[in-house]
């Protein structure tokens, strides 16, 4: 059996390219290979995402890049062993590239600790105690950070679960939720998601307008938001509007929006144990890309509201944070709020930033 894993490992990596998300990829080879049994695609999945996290350490202890000679190592003995090697530079002990390194080195031991499983629930349908009772057999636990997230000891098969399916949760870091909440909407409020991707702050806020008000999403991402209005449609939420790039309400939102939440594109430097293919693409150009689109983006996301605009990444670099709120305060018609900076913990939240403006008078 351990045989028969090890040859959808390395038949994974002969077709794997960096350049593809490394769980799309991985969803795409079981959905090929559907005989896999659900054992057998964890096992196959974790030693995969070991590989890739732990990148730096093996192309130290194998400059060949031979996947057959790096799954062998694993099994000679535990990550934790190869990492006591003196020899070792420190940017490989910690499974980081030598830029992150340089960047994360305060954060290098949780991020590449195993995140927690997440849930929000959805309050349109149901309570968190009741959900709690609901998977007690998962023995899931309240988050002391959010009124809404439930925190599994270990993955659990949450896609399959009836609750799932009637909506009355969805997956989502305690960080994420922690963001949304800064989103203080109340019955009848207009509010634009302006980032949404697949609607998960979106679906974070609903419940706290009741039905009532209108809830925007928008994003450049056609398949994104088709996801977004799948699970808008689960969760009952059904005062919200999708709007793809050039819609023409959007120009009919100009300056009339209550709160406006751009959660802009970033390096997700705060998420790296989830993304863990990630850390080998980060470098200096792509963060100053990021930081020249960022600002475009948030300096039109600024131009639809009335009050308050929230900006928030899921990074931990201060290039991306606190000197974008410096810029922005420089540059356009804010005034800042506070700021909330969440980092990431071993078996807990991810990283992210977020710094809440109101819109001052010009």
């Amino acid at each position: 059996m351990v045989k028969f894993r090890d040859t959808h490992i390395l038949a994974f990596f002969k077709t794997w390219q960096m350049t593809t998300p490394l769980d799309l990829s991985l969803s795409n080879y079981f959905k090929a290979h559907k005989s896999l049994g659900s054992h057998d695609r964890k096992e196959i999945g974790e030693t995969i995402y070991t590989l890739i996290r732990w990148k730096s350490l093996f192309d130290c202890l194998d400059p060949s890049e031979s996947y057959s000679l790096r799954l062998h190592l694993l099994k000679q003995k535990p990550i934790s062993e190869w990492t006591q090697d003196p020899r070792l530079p420190d940017y490989a002990r910690f499974g980081l590239s030598p830029y992150l390194y340089s960047k994360l080195s305060h954060y290098a031991k949780v991020l590449n600790t195993t995140a927690p499983v997440v849930i929000r629930t959805n309050l349109i349908k149901t309570t968190r105690e009741k959900l709690l009772e609901a998977l007690a057999p998962f023995s899931p636990r309240p988050s002391d950070k959010t009124a809404t997230a439930i925190i599994f000891p270990k993955r659990e098969p949450l896609f399959t679960l009836p609750e799932f399916k009637q909506g009355h949760f969805e997956v989502q870091d305690e960080g994420s939720q922690m963001v949304a909440d800064l989103v203080n909407a109340k019955s009848g409020d207009r509010i634009l998601d302006y980032c949404s991707g697949s609607g998960g702050k979106t679906l974070a806020i609903a419940p706290k307008m009741s039905g009532k008000g209108e809830l925007y999403l928008h994003d450049i991402r056609k398949g994104s938001l088709k996801e977004a209005a799948l699970r808008l449609r689960r969760a009952g939420v059904q005062n919200a509007q999708i709007l793809e790039s050039g819609h023409p309400t959007l120009s009919k939102l100009l300056h009339k929006m209550d709160w406006v939440l751009a959660d802009v594109p970033c390096s997700g430097t705060g998420t790296l144990r989830r993304n863990p293919d990630m850390k080998w693409k980060i470098d200096q150009a792509m963060i100053d890309r990021l930081v020249q689109e960022q600002r475009t983006i948030f300096t039109e996301a600024v131009r639809y509201s009335k009050d308050k605009v929230v900006y928030a990444t899921c990074s931990l670099l201060p290039e991306e944070n606190e000197n974008q709120v410096e810029y922005f305060l420089q540059h356009l018609p804010l005034v800042l709020e506070k700021t909330v900076k969440i980092v990431p913990e071993i078996g807990g939240c991810d990283g992210f930033f977020a710094a809440v403006f109101k819109k001052s008078k010009v």
